[in-house]
């Protein structure tokens, strides 16, 4: 099969060195807008291409995959998260589906790090202060916060990025637990200074933070619910960096607003960019606007990724980060 003569489409503007090489590569066609696709965009561009190239939220679903046409042979998705992919339908059509995996870990522990110190030494509240001209000196009681050294951080979702997080928090002095559907090796957690709680609700009334780092599937949806809201200590801080739809944000919203919870600090959300206006108004959240991996580094990684994938598939072989649903 020849690589010049595969269609490529691309629902989203890349970084400049990844679309310079899918148009070395392939016959591609860019898109100039940094917005998702709606259903019916997709639908017409993509039934005159070998392969798709989506990123998050862009629906693929089953009735986009539905009616893509014959061509339609690879999705190659831009991004770890493949949740807005329907893959056993895209399967079940014989469609193969790649993400790309492992290139972003490091870039969200930093942003996840970052997010822990935020909220307790309130630099949101610090920094609107100089903006307002607000500010009248140092003063012994002024904008006082909590120290983060000797406190105790829950994981939950120990995977690479719970990891790599894991390690910052033992530069901080802070004490690691963790939560994960599977232990992991003694050595690692020994590495790690890492406990281990098979008990998620255990493990929520013993820590200051609780960093949530686990996919979005139907089991982890609302897992953080009204219920294991309130197992938390009301001086305990919620920082989450991997998918909004993990916490029921309504439950998180009135917990924060009466003092059963310190503070947040979210850099996605639950209806993606709508975000609860109620939450937006309190002075004890730091919110960002998904960017934990938004690294040119990263981005240019991911892009890479995607390349091999298609160029891989292509070439008549299994592409390296084929996505397999169990």
């Amino acid at each position: 099969m020849n690589a010049k003569r595969i269609k490529v489409a691309v629902t989203r503007q890349l970084p400049e060195p990844v679309e310079t090489r899918l148009k070395e590569l392939f016959d591609v066609k860019l898109s100039c807008s940094h917005v998702p696709m709606s259903t019916t965009q997709i639908l017409d561009i993509v039934k005159d291409f070998d392969v798709l190239v989506p990123t998050i939220g862009d629906r693929i679903d089953s009735h986009v995959i539905q009616n893509s046409g014959k061509k339609l042979s690879l999705i190659a998705n831009y991004g770890a998260g493949f949740d807005h992919i329907d893959v056993h339908f895209a399967n079940s059509k014989n469609i193969t589906v790649t993400n790309t995996p492992n290139v972003l870990t490091e870039d969200t522990a930093d942003m996840a790090m970052a997010l822990i110190l935020s909220v307790p030494r309130r630099i949101k509240e610090g920094v609107k202060k100089l903006q307002d001209d607000d500010w009248d000196g140092w003063a012994p009681n002024a904008l006082l916060g909590h120290r983060i050294y000797g406190k105790k951080l829950g994981i939950l979702g120990m995977g690479r990025i719970g990891q790599a997080i894991a390690r910052r928090a033992n530069a901080f002095g802070i004490q690691v637990h963790y939560h994960n559907r599977n232990r992991l090796p003694t050595k690692i957690e020994q590495n790690l200074e890492a406990t281990f709680w098979e008990s998620l609700d255990q493990m929520l009334t013993r820590i200051d933070f609780l960093s949530i780092n686990a996919p979005h599937t139907p089991a982890t949806f609302h897992l953080m619910n009204a219920r294991r809201l309130k197992l938390m200590k009301n001086t305990s801080y919620i920082i989450n960096t991997a998918r909004g739809e993990l916490i029921d944000e309504n439950a998180l919203t009135r917990m924060l607003r009466s003092g059963k919870l310190a503070g947040a600090a979210l850099d996605v959300f639950e209806k993606g960019n709508k975000i609860n206006p109620r939450l937006r108004e309190l002075e004890n959240v730091f919110l960002l606007p998904h960017m934990s991996s938004a690294t040119i580094e990263g981005r240019i990684e991911m892009g890479e990724k995607v390349i091999v994938n298609i160029k891989t598939f292509v070439d008549g072989h299994t592409p390296p980060d084929l996505v397999l649903i169990n």
